[in-house]
Formats: structure tokens, C-alpha cells, sequence
């Protein structure tokens, strides 16, 4: 064999050395915690249908139980289902309930329920500690389920607590004559409901300029919902809400002047 001939053969390996060890087989795959991942899914899975259900009829139960325990005094024991029955029968005491309100509310309609209406509140307005706890609820209670009412069916954005941060609210009423002439700035002002997270029956209370407000296309039950769950449940189930939210409140701020529109480029 020539010698270029013994230059083109390739040399041979190196024996491996007395001390290495072969390298280890790969590990079996353990089916041990892909059966942990599919049981913990399924846990959740079930507690999400479960979880709403069991609190929903809970309340819905303690609420029936609750009418019940305020109105039974009230029934003679003649005219109580349990005198007949061998069991007690519950809601009893709620259908009395709705049954007696709807009446007193169909007597108050026509005049002699007016007059002893009437005969009542004179009765009440000459007390001095109940007088103004009776004259704020029931300015509550006609404000709230009036049906000409227009407190809190409206949802807007207001920039809150500082510039470039806009919070939710409740828009309420028209500021009153004697608040508008004390306010500083001689304009529409509307009193509004900012609530906490997660209670949204605590919040701030305040009265806003008509023009600094972004009033929302959304209705009050979702923005409670996304209040309540600090963002998570966006409404309508998408992104698309949040997009359009960020979009106004940038017009806004660039239609107040407090942040200036981008300048167009120059040719030089």
C-alpha cells in the first residue's frame, strides 16, 4: 500500500477508558402525574358547576326560612299549614308575605287607601327621632324602585384616582341647586357611585362635571359583575368591551387637552 493511500484511511477511535461508565437509559415516562393533572381538572371542572349551584340554593333556602321566621308569629296557629300537616311546610310564610304587601300596595292605590296613607306619615312626621329615619327611607326605597327612577342604570368612567387611571361608576342624579351654586366651577355637575372591589356596596360617593364623564353602552348587572371579580369577567365575555373602553378614555384625555395628539412627521 502506498504511502497517500495510509494518509486517506481515517484513523481509529480511541478505546474507551477502563474508568466510564456507559451512559444511563432514558427514564420510563411516569404516567403518575399526567393521572394527578386529568383528577385535578376534573375536580375543578365539577367545583365550578357545583360551587354556584350549592350557594344559590343555600341563600335561596336561608332567604325562604328567614320571611318564614318573621311571619309565622303573625298567622293565628288555626290557619298555619303545620296544624293539619305532619310536616312542616316551608314558604308558607313568603307567599303571605308577597300576597299581603300586593294588597296593601292595591289599597294604597284608590283614595281611602291615600287618605289613611296620608293619616299615617302625619302620625310619624310628628315624632322627632323616627321623623328623618322614616323621611330617608322612603326616599331610598321611591329612588330605588321608582319606576321613573334613574338612579344607578347608568355606567360611565371617570378618571380616578389620578390622570391616566379611569375608574367605574354609577352615574346618580343632577347636582341640586343649592350643591350647584356651591360648587366651583359653574356647570353641570352629576353625583356618582364608585364601588370597592370586591364589595361593591362600599365605594366613594362625589360629584363630577357633566363633560369630564364617559358614559358606557353596558348595563349595570355586568359592570357589577366586573367590578366584583376585579376585571376577570370582562362584559360580553370578551376583550373586545376593554379595547373600546381604553379607545374612549384616550379620546377623552386627548379632547381635554391632558394629553397631547401625536404630531405628524416632517419631510426634511
Amino acid at each position: 500500500m502506498n504511502a497517500p493511500d495510509k494518509e486517506l484511511q481515517p484513523a481509529p477511535e480511541a478505546p474507551a477508558s477502563l474508568g466510564s461508565e456507559p451512559d444511563p437509559p432514558p427514564a420510563p415516562v411516569s404516567h403518575h402525574h399526567g393521572l394527578i393533572g386529568r383528577i385535578r381538572n376534573y375536580f375543578l371542572t365539577g367545583l365550578i358547576l357545583v360551587g354556584p349551584v350549592y350557594i344559590t340554593v343555600n341563600l335561596t333556602w336561608w332567604f325562604i326560612n328567614w320571611v318564614d321566621e318573621l311571619v309565622r308569629p303573625l298567622i293565628p296557629v288555626a290557619y298555619r299549614p303545620e296544624t293539619y300537616l305532619p310536616l312542616h311546610v316551608p314558604g308558607t310564610g313568603l307567599i303571605i308575605a308577597f300576597l299581603a304587601i300586593t294588597t296593601l300596595g292595591f289599597l294604597t292605590a284608590n283614595l281611602v287607601g291615600r287618605k289613611l296613607v296620608e293619616f299615617g306619615e302625619n302620625i310619624l312626621n310628628r315624632m322627632p327621632v323616627v321623623r328623618p329615619v322614616y323621611k330617608s327611607l322612603k326616599q331610598i326605597f321611591e329612588t330605588l324602585f321608582s319606576k321613573s327612577g334613574s338612579s344607578f342604570r347608568r355606567v360611565a368612567l371617570v378618571e380616578f384616582p389620578s390622570p391616566g387611571m379611569w375608574s367605574l361608576v354609577f352615574l346618580s342624579q343632577t347636582a341640586g341647586p343649592e350643591i350647584t351654586a356651591r360648587l366651583p366651577r359653574q356647570e353641570e355637575h352629576v353625583s356618582v357611585f364608585m364601588p370597592c372591589t370586591p364589595n361593591p356596596t362600599t365605594g366613594f360617593f362625589f360629584y363630577v362635571p357633566r363633560r369630564d364623564i364617559i358614559e358606557l353602552d353596558i348595563p349595570v348587572e355586568a359592570a357589577a359583575k366586573l367590578i366584583m371579580s376585579a376585571g376577570l369577567i370582562q362584559p360580553n365575555g370578551n376583550g373586545d368591551q376593554q379595547k373600546k373602553l381604553g379607545t374612549l378614555a384616550d379620546a377623552a384625555r386627548v379632547a381635554r387637552g391632558t394629553r397631547k395628539a401625536p404630531e405628524p412627521a416632517t419631510m426634511e
